[in-house]
């Protein structure tokens, strides 16, 4: 190269500049040698932080300082390792080229909901309220905070009070038509919601059963008869009956509604002296039991949200359960006893349903004697399901 320079060089003449300009020539010719080796041997992968980073394409590249990258398995400017889109890690523009930066700095996605989160302040208890046909003197303020208690104490256990919800169009409509017949208020079927959340086989501690939680004594006097293998407690239309007779002599005995439904709670004669030693006539001035002070707030509470569970649950007409369709069949035991399986196959059923549908029958299995069962209502003959033995 230089021998090049010198060789053109003895065409020109010298002049006193001519060290000068030999000496830019030589350096200029010298930078444009050595560039494409320090471009193909010094030149680092440009980091994808600066480009994707940058926003305005003429801006100039900066070198990133950092970690040193693996030498093995370069990623390609601009792509997305294949494990980070698979694990579901969203990484920021820029980051996604070095996988040593997942552990230094990541983006959860975002966790989506189906619709606004309400909360339960969202609620409120309407200013009047009238139960059984009787206001709720709300104006004074220790009745407003016992029912409101109650109110939000069931819109906070949401699962629980959508599934209550779903069963009153189970096991409203027998209640509703037994009070229409007997001419008692309707809102008297909300005493059942709170007394066994319409659980036909509800049992108490203090060994009350059934959807009315009748205890023993109280359910002889109204002739629910009770043995080692049945329990009319536990029969909806049965007890709904005795109940409708016990809350009517106490509404007589106790003067209102109020008063009456505390009686159902704690006894007619444990509220009566109550009243008596506090010298009231008034529910909702009356200090007793914890439990009684809370049942009648807690039912009222529950007419205002169960009645109107597409305001406070969320639910229609339609998402609620059916009733069924039974019949009831007389079943004719001549041996000791026949297990409940064998019977309900002879009705198209099975055993569990049969139980579900008549949760009177404690044990497993019918007597000896003649029974009242309730069976899935079926279309065609009782013929149909027996099905004949094979020669």
């Amino acid at each position: 190269m230089l021998h090049h320079v010198l060789a053109s060089s003895r065409t020109i003449s010298i002049e006193p500049r001519g060290p000068i300009l030999l000496a830019a020539c030589l350096l200029i010719i010298f930078l444009a040698d050595s560039f494409p080796v320090a471009a193909e041997q010094g030149a680092q992968p440009t980091s994808s932080l600066s480009t994707a980073s940058s926003t305005n394409p003429n801006e100039t590249e900066r070198p990133v300082s950092g970690e040193p990258r693996p030498s093995s398995n370069p990623e390609q400017p601009g792509l997305k390792p294949e494990g980070y889109e698979e694990s579901g890690i969203l990484v920021p523009d820029g980051l996604d080229s070095d996988p040593n930066l997942e552990e230094r700095f990541v983006v959860l996605p975002e966790p989506q909901r189906l619709g606004p989160r309400h909360f339960l302040s969202s609620f409120r208890l309407p200013d009047k309220l009238v139960f059984a046909g009787e206001p709720v003197p709300l104006d004074n303020w220790q009745v407003r905070e016992r029912i409101e208690y109650e109110f939000y104490q069931f819109l906070a256990e949401e699962g629980e009070s959508i599934i209550m919800a779903k069963r009153t169009g189970r096991c409203f409509p027998p209640v509703e038509k037994a009070l229409a017949e007997a001419g008692l208020p309707d809102d008297l079927k909300y005493v059942l919601l709170v007394e066994s959340k319409c659980i036909a086989a509800a049992y108490s501690r203090a060994r009350a059963s059934g959807p009315w939680q009748f205890i023993g004594s109280t359910g002889k006097r109204y002739k629910l008869h009770s043995s080692y293998w049945r329990d009319d407690r536990r029969n909806l239309e049965i007890s709904t009956e005795a109940a409708i007779k016990f809350l009517r002599s106490l509404k007589q005995e106790m003067g209102d509604w109020f008063l009456a439904m505390a009686a159902y709670n704690a006894g007619d004669g444990r509220i009566k002296r109550q009243l008596k030693e506090q010298k009231l006539t008034d529910y909702w001035k009356l200090h007793s039991m914890r439990e009684t002070m809370r049942y009648v707030p807690r039912i009222i509470a529950a007419k205002e949200i169960y009645s109107q569970p597409e305001k406070y649950l969320g639910l229609t007409q339609k998402d609620l359960y059916t009733p069924l369709e039974t019949e009831t069949v007389t079943v004719n035991i001549k041996e000791s006893q026949r297990h409940l399986a064998t019977v309900a196959e002879e009705f198209g059923s099975y055993f569990l349903e049969l139980k579900l549908l008549n949760p009177e029958i404690r044990k497993d299995y019918l007597p000896k004697g003649t029974h009242q069962l309730k069976v899935p209502k079926q279309d065609c003959p009782l013929r149909c399901f027996k099905q004949d033995k094979a020669p």
